[in-house]
């Protein structure tokens, strides 16, 4: 930490602090890579979940704690997408190489695709649109191999499913921010609260849970989908 700094040492410590907990990400992604390998899936969803909930937490920590204006040598975008890459791209393109989901072939082209255009999606400076939407696909692969892994669909309709969603990483479709977008925020945000509930039931049934489950949370990502492509129309 610079010593020249005008803030005190417990502003920097604070403001490393949340650096700190947005790197902790990557803990739990290890994890989740651990439980994949293992075959554990409900376990590397869970694993997954919580890196979910740090990267909610921690923007809006670093916004309060100035952390951009208190270590301005500490890039917290770059280790954002750092972490993400790894909990939202990588850890789910393993785990859909070794489902079983498709034949080896196919799974193993899949997870190349969904590695190199999440790697792409990343390095794309328009990610984001004035009002907080995604610009094209997110590269939130772990909620597609979410529900892949959900649903069971048969190998073809699974690789047709990851050919659609990485070629829309490229199209300037909407994708709603469910945290920072203002438009139906007080529903979106009552809805997300849904799904992390029917989500967390399924993962107890270990992703094989009850129709009401998965049709709820079918009917939800849905939503979610909707709200992005009627953004794109308007």
């Amino acid at each position: 930490m610079d010593p020249r700094s005008p803030y005190g040492l417990a502003e920097r410590m604070q403001a490393f602090a949340v650096h700190v907990l947005t790197a902790s990400g990557v803990a739990f992604g290890l994890l989740a890579l651990l439980a994949a390998h293992e075959r554990r899936f409900s376990a590397m969803f869970l694993w997954l979940g919580i890196a979910l909930i740090l990267d909610g937490i921690d923007g809006p920590l670093a916004r309060r704690l100035r952390v951009r204006e208190v270590l301005p040598h500490w890039s917290g975008d770059i280790l954002d997408l750092v972490v993400d890459y790894l909990n939202y791209v990588m850890v789910p393109a393993y785990a859909l190489s070794v489902s079983g989901l498709m034949p080896p072939l196919w799974s193993y082209a899949a997870s190349a695709a969904i590695a190199m255009t999440g790697a792409l999606y990343f390095a794309d400076l328009r990610m984001k649109t004035a009002d907080a939407y995604f610009r094209g696909f997110p590269a939130c692969w772990n909620l597609v191999v979410f529900y892949l892994f959900l649903l069971k669909p048969s190998p073809a309709i699974s690789a047709a499913a990851v050919a659609v969603f990485c070629a829309l990483t490229f199209v300037p479709v909407a994708f709603l921010h469910p945290l920072r977008v203002k438009r139906f925020r007080s529903l979106t945000m009552i809805l997300l609260g849904a799904w992390a509930v029917f989500a967390l039931l399924a993962l107890g049934y270990d992703l094989a849970p009850p129709a009401y489950a998965v049709i709820a949370l079918g009917v939800i990502g849905l939503y979610f989908l909707a709200a992005g492509f009627l953004r794109t129309r308007l």
